[in-house]
């Protein structure tokens, strides 16, 4: 059995190697837990997944290299632990079969496709109750950040959309080999109870992006080619989008299609 796997650079690895800050995303994730059929992204050579396997029925892991693969499949021997192990790139993989039932994504998220994941997750709310995952943490700060922060952008507006989103805590480089230049941080995703989409989603989109393109300037400069002139005295338009909370897009999503 291969002894160790090194981590790369071009997959953004840096594998979690304290116990402790294992124990606390296991803890996370329990809190969050309702039988739902638990995914690991990234699970390298298998430190959170040891726990996992010792604390749900059955894991499955999605893993792109191909070492770390043949890695785990060394370690884990089928009849003995209730895993699957998908050679697959996350990001391209359809993921159709595996959201038959909920499920719930977490994991040490490479940092270079993490937006990526959570864009993918909020693709698929609809069978994902909640994702606990590791982010670099300016990532992690910005998708869980409240409208009015400097962090705040739209990726916090879209996931925030779905999910209520949580920092939970933080980690010290120290913790991984090899240790990353960044601190890291924990942020959980829990989907909301009520979600309902009474707006033009694709218009919302547009109007957020378009707002945050411009996050300097009022939102009059930023949605100038979307809004109808007769609306941009408005108050609201006077405001930068990182004044507005996730329900004031909605609005005014609602406002502008009115007025089309």
């Amino acid at each position: 059995m291969q002894s160790s796997v090194t981590a790369l650079k071009s997959y953004g690895q840096h594998f979690l190697t304290d116990n402790e800050v294992l124990k606390k995303i296991i803890s996370t994730i329990n809190s969050y837990f309702n039988n739902e059929r638990i995914i690991e992204i990234g699970p390298g050579t298998g430190a959170l997944t040891d726990f996992l396997l010792k604390e749900f029925i059955s894991v499955t892991c999605i893993e792109v290299d191909r070492r770390c693969v043949e890695f785990l499949n060394n370690k884990y021997t089928p009849d003995k632990f209730k895993l699957t192990i998908i050679e697959a790139d996350f990001l391209q993989h359809d993921l159709s079969l595996l959201l038959q039932t909920p499920v719930a994504i977490v994991g040490n998220f490479p940092y270079n496709i993490s937006s990526q994941i959570v864009f993918k997750i909020l693709d698929h709310y609809t069978s994902i109750p909640f994702m606990v995952g590791m982010f670099q943490k300016e990532m992690a700060l910005r998708i869980a950040s409240p409208h009015g922060s400097k962090e705040y952008g739209v990726i916090s507006v879209f996931a925030q959309l779905f999910y209520d989103v949580k920092m939970e805590f933080e980690i010290l480089p120290q913790s991984f080999s090899p240790p990353p230049k960044v601190m890291s941080g924990v942020i959980s995703m829990k989907r909301k109870e009520n979600i309902n989409l009474d707006f033009d989603i694709k218009l919302f989109k547009q109007i957020v992006k378009a707002g945050f393109n411009q996050r300097r300037k009022m939102l009059r400069n930023g949605l100038s080619s979307i809004a109808p002139k007769t609306l941009l005295h408005e108050t609201i338009f006077t405001k930068r989008a990182e004044q507005l909370s996730v329900q004031d897009f909605i609005d005014l999503t609602k406002m502008i299609a009115a007025n089309r």
